[in-house]
């Protein structure tokens, strides 16, 4: 008995010893995809002259607006759409961006398309904005024209990204593009926000800002004067009711202002762990994804006829009752449209968290209309074709028209006998010739019909031509694999007797991996069926599993729903415009070359540059003091902090003409602050964020 308790000690040794030996190369094999990475990290150090002055380069063979026939868009997602208010023939769709699981591709190209002609066009301009995806734009309203803000745009691995805060104005007849230039103070860079119109005034909101600890939802109002060339950020009233902070949320145009509703934003929230050896529980602090219900009105009264130029509108946020009947379950990325008093959305994504070990996600494809005076959701259905018998020719035709119809070809017939020498008797065999109508257009090809709404999907792009709907694109994702839908769909919104199929292009071949944790968790598995095969040895080992999280791509994609190249070299080489100048040098470590330090950034306050590199600072103080013979640990910690944090400041000082003049040149571009995401260090749990 003695010997088999020392056999299954030595079999109990021999496995625990395997499995030291097994961790000791998952962690070598860490340690080298971690080397890798770093090599193959994304660029951080951005020469922003480089860019523009690219890019320039790049506009200059553009002496003219030109517009070519062309096939459809390529896939893309956070583009925009909307219908021309100037031609009801007419759809526009401009930017966006597209990840194959390898690299992301910006675009800012222009597509029309003429739907009386089923014809896709390219628009070129020798003055365009820069590539962007998850901008907002929307109809100039008493104006004319359509206006654009913001967006962001990445480099190719999406380590480094910024939004812009620059302005512009659309010209649907010309085709021109022109940077609107204003007075006083502009809305801050963003992405994620919204825009809509409300007579002479572009009302803009919400949205968010990626900074280099966090994500940052805004909730701020900004009201844009196409009269006076003016935004105005208008104070509200103490007690006012406002909506929170948030992105993605629908938008629409109202007789006496705007209705919000809905959106997405992630909240702080406090989880409890497991239970601590001291008998309490750890708690720690995460970003919780919260998809948004409530309602509000803002109600916009323009200043009277007699007040001061320049003088702002008056706006008062009031809120509504939940609207009733709302698509359940709750869902983000259900894009909305605006059409005769309604918005009408399609689509959307809910989450459903299983388990720390990952996500459930339940895509929808539903159609639903939102009466904005009733504050109802009503669902829209395709109804089924008639079937309708077709009637008897000649003389069966009822009423007048039909008598008179029949009387005029018999009349045809008999003089047709008569001038071939027949008898009237004959005249009913005869056949008549139908002159053929001339047309130089050429037939359209016949569309397929369906008689379901496409693939469920999120952020789709939406819009409204005469009483049309229209389906552009949108997002799928099957597990850590993103597919952007390249198709067009339309659908009669009077009728609703089957979605038309614009055009239909298979998707792209997926570079991406799978989830780079599934290999260690499958070895975490592995782990937990050899300590349950353990559980009666002296040695107990507890595997604790790390909950999933998502890629940091994937969480800082999801909040770029939209608000609302082609066979041309103007996408490829755009997108190529700012690759190249994007290296793999992580920016959060970004050094001068004369003392190794930390460098401040563009827009970056004594404070902001201090709270993103003070573990850095604080370690070249503490090198230094023992340089100088000084122990560190003699010191207290607040003075260890304050004495690093004057070296910061001083460093801040040292660089601040070199940072002004690229802060110059950056607002002359409209763009914001460039951020790295290796700054933040920030995992996601549950949705992300473009959702």
């Amino acid at each position: 008995m003695a010997k088999d308790k020392k056999g299954k000690s030595d079999s109990k040794k021999a496995k625990l010893a395997e499995k030291k030996q097994k961790q000791a190369s998952k962690g070598e094999k860490k340690e080298k995809v971690k080397a890798s990475k770093a090599n193959e990290s994304d660029a951080e150090d951005v020469d922003l002259d480089a860019v523009l002055a690219e890019y320039a380069k790049q506009q200059e063979q553009f002496l003219k607006v030109t517009e070519a026939p062309c096939e459809p868009p390529k896939p893309r997602a956070s583009s925009t759409i909307i219908a021309s208010p100037a031609n009801s023939n007419e759809l526009f769709v401009f930017g966006g961006e597209y990840f194959n699981g390898a690299l992301a591709t910006f675009f800012n190209d222009l597509y029309v398309y003429l739907i009386d002609r089923d014809e896709w066009r390219l628009i070129t301009s020798p003055n365009s904005p820069l590539p962007r995806s998850g901008h907002a734009w929307c109809r100039g309203g008493n104006a004319g024209g359509i206006y654009l803000f913001g967006g962001e745009f990445s480099s190719p691995k999406q380590g480094t990204f910024y939004h812009y805060n620059d302005f512009w104005r659309f010209e649907p007849s010309s085709r021109e593009w022109t940077r609107v230039e204003t007075k006083g103070k502009t809305p801050p860079a963003r992405s994620g926000h919204r825009m809509t119109y409300f007579k002479n005034y572009i009302i803009l909101f919400g949205g968010f800002q990626d900074t280099s600890q966090t994500t940052k939802y805004l909730a701020d109002l900004w009201v844009y004067d196409t009269q006076n060339f003016t935004w105005h950020n208008p104070a509200l009233p103490l007690a006012n009711q406002k909506p929170d902070p948030r992105s993605s949320f629908s938008f629409l145009p109202h007789e006496s202002g705007a209705v919000l509703y809905g959106g997405y934003s992630r909240v702080k929230t406090t989880v409890t762990g497991k239970q601590t050896k001291g008998g309490g529980q750890s708690q720690r602090n995460i970003l919780k994804p919260m998809v948004h219900q409530d309602c509000f009105f803002l109600k916009i009264t323009q200043p009277a006829t007699d007040a001061a130029p320049n003088t702002p509108p008056t706006v008062r946020w009031e809120r509504r009752k939940k609207p009733a009947n709302i698509p359940t379950p709750l869902r983000a990325g259900a894009t909305m449209a605006y059409h005769k008093g309604r918005g009408i959305s399609f689509g959307g994504v809910h989450d459903v968290e299983e388990s720390e070990e990952g996500i459930d996600s339940e895509f929808f494809n539903q159609l639903f209309a939102w009466n904005i005076e009733r504050n109802r959701y009503f669902p829209l259905s395709l109804r089924k074709p008639r079937t309708t018998q077709r009637k008897a020719q000649g003389n069966e035709r009822g009423g007048r028209r039909g008598r008179g119809q029949a009387n005029e070809e018999e009349l045809l017939r008999n003089l047709a006998a008569l001038e071939t020498g027949k008898s009237i008797a004959d005249a009913d065999d005869m056949e008549l010739d139908k002159p053929k109508e001339e047309s130089d257009e050429k037939p359209l090809a016949t569309k397929e019909i369906l008689m379901e709404f496409p693939h469920p999907r999120f952020n789709a792009q939406l819009a409204v031509q005469d009483d049309v709907l229209y389906i552009f694109g949108g997002t799928y994702e099957k597990g850590d694999r993103e597919y952007t839908f390249d198709e067009m769909y339309a659908v009669d919104l009077g009728k609703l007797d089957g979605v038309k199929q614009i055009y239909h292009r298979e998707l792209d071949n997926w570079l991406g991996s799978e989830d780079e944790d599934s290999e260690d968790d499958e070895d975490e598995d592995e782990e937990d069926n050899d300590d349950e095969e353990d559980d009666e040895g002296d040695v107990e080992m507890v595997v604790e599993k790390r909950p999933h999280t998502e890629s940091t791509r994937k969480s800082r994609r999801k909040d770029k729903e939209s608000s609302e190249p082609a066979a041309s070299s103007t996408l490829d080489d755009t997108a190529a415009i700012v690759s190249p100048t994007f290296d793999d040098t992580p920016e959060d470590t970004s050094t001068t070359p004369d003392d190794n330090l930390p460098h401040p950034r563009p827009f970056e306050s004594r404070r902001d540059f201090f709270q993103r590199t003070g573990n850095e600072w604080q370690e070249a103080l503490m090198t230094s003091l023992r340089w100088k013979g000084i122990q560190p640990e003699s010191l207290a910690v607040k003075e260890i902090k304050t004495r690093a944090f004057e070296m910061s400041e001083e460093k801040w000082w040292d660089c601040r003409e070199e940072i002004t003049a690229l802060e110059d040149e950056q607002d002359a571009a409209g763009i914001g602050e460039v951020v790295a995401l290796a700054d933040r260090g920030e995992t996601t749990s549950g949705p992300g964020r473009r959702r």
